[in-house]
């Protein structure tokens, strides 16, 4: 029992970082859906969507077997990570040993932690993109990392300005965080972009990291992979996640590529820190990974192609501009010059239209005057959030 004199404190690192913005503004949401506002989520990138049906049908028929419940290797599965080479080879050109270039995960997010933990020492820097994925910085600040920002900026496609890099000091720097097709911005990679980043971190002895969950959605292009620039696997780690691509958000599987030498720093942190991925959804997600051209093309174009062209819709109502060759599963758009400040036009239409769509301002600073609207929800849906923010705009 808690006496009187007693005082706990949490630790210091959690001085450091906030609570993560869509975990504190969902239970606004929630809050206000419990007074009957019946809010339209446009908010958050969680694909809305089942798997392939043999994905499914994987899962249910290994998950009946008496010889499935017990513990995984840490490594994955060997069909896990042949799938998972056998992706990278069809899909993106690249050849990968899967015994020991590859690193099955749970989820991206955890492998943002594993690679920090393996690769950097408190008090080293990491180089994490202003506007980016704020876990990359939160995380680090956790860990004891000086974050050093660098910009992205609308002007220069949302890639990295090399001038600014190159002017800066990099003194202690250990990783860059990058991830392409970019989110929030919907930025596109390019093969120019891969082979500056790989020239880059040679020169500075940087370890590159690249975030790739996005090349498949709204993408009929080439895909692309830094791992495609010659000596990439030396100096670079890719990161690839069944979340988006493969309508799989709940799932937590991802994967990380690299050299042999990197994947084995890794594992000695995972191995330490979790104990595998239950086997019937690793054989799934195998499964997963043979899907045809044909549900790619159904799931990760036609379908946000449609709620695509609705979110388009929403974005010049709010008077809005934005650049239409972006990829992944949002649209990012400039706000008006009008609203002082990004949370005027979010609020407003929150408790006004009753649609939760995201302020820039939590992926950075260069993100504080644009919106982000996610393409997760059915065509219905979205045209019921563009009459209610027309009918307020109206």
């Amino acid at each position: 029992m808690k006496t009187e004199n007693q005082q706990y404190e949490p630790a210091k690192r959690l001085q450091n970082v906030s609570e993560y913005y869509f975990s504190r503004k969902l239970k606004e949401v929630a809050q206000l859906n419990a007074q009957g506002m019946d809010i339209i989520s446009l908010a958050i990138g969680s694909p809305d969507m089942p798997p392939s049906e043999a994905t499914i049908e994987t899962l249910c028929r290994e998950a009946r077997r008496a010889d499935s419940h017990g513990y995984q290797p840490t490594v994955g599965t060997p069909e896990l990570r042949r799938a998972m080479a056998g992706f990278y080879s069809r899909w993106y050109g690249v050849e990968l040993d899967p015994a020991t270039e590859i690193q099955p995960l749970i989820g991206s997010k955890e492998g943002i932690l594993h690679v920090t933990l393996a690769m950097c020492n408190p008090g080293d820097s990491v180089l994490v993109p202003n506007p980016g994925y704020p876990t990359y910085t939160a995380l680090s600040r956790l860990l004891g990392q000086n974050i050093v920002s660098y910009d992205l900026k609308e002007e220069n496609g949302w890639h990295p300005d090399f001038d600014q890099l190159e002017s800066m000091d990099l003194t202690g720097v250990k990783l860059m965080w990058t991830n392409y097709p970019h989110m929030p911005t919907g930025g596109r990679a390019t093969r120019e972009l891969y082979q500056k980043l790989v020239d880059f971190a040679r020169r500075h002895s940087i370890i590159i990291v690249n975030d790739n969950p996005y090349s498949f959605i709204l993408n009929r292009d080439e895909h692309l992979s830094i791992l495609q620039v010659p000596g990439a696997k030396d100096c670079c780690i890719e990161f690839n996640s069944m979340s988006k691509s493969h309508n799989m958000p709940g799932w937590r599987v991802g994967m990380l590529a690299t050299n042999s030498e990197f994947v084995s720093w890794i594992l000695k942190v995972k191995s330490n820190i979790d104990s595998g991925t239950f086997r019937p959804m690793q054989l799934a997600a195998a499964t997963a990974y043979d899907n045809s051209d044909e549900w790619h093309t159904k799931a990760n174009i036609e379908t946000y192609a449609s709620r695509r062209r609705i979110a388009e819709q929403i974005m010049h109502t709010l008077g809005c501009t934005f650049d239409p060759r972006q990829q992944g599963m949002f649209l990012w758009g400039r706000i008006p010059d009008s609203y002082a400040n990004v949370e005027d036009l979010t609020e407003q239409v929150l408790h006004q239209a009753r649609v939760f769509i995201t302020p820039g301002f939590i992926f950075g600073t260069n993100g504080e005057r644009y919106i982000r609207i996610s393409l997760c929800a059915k065509d219905e849906m979205m045209q019921e959030a563009l009459k209610r923010i027309e009918k307020l705009k109206n």
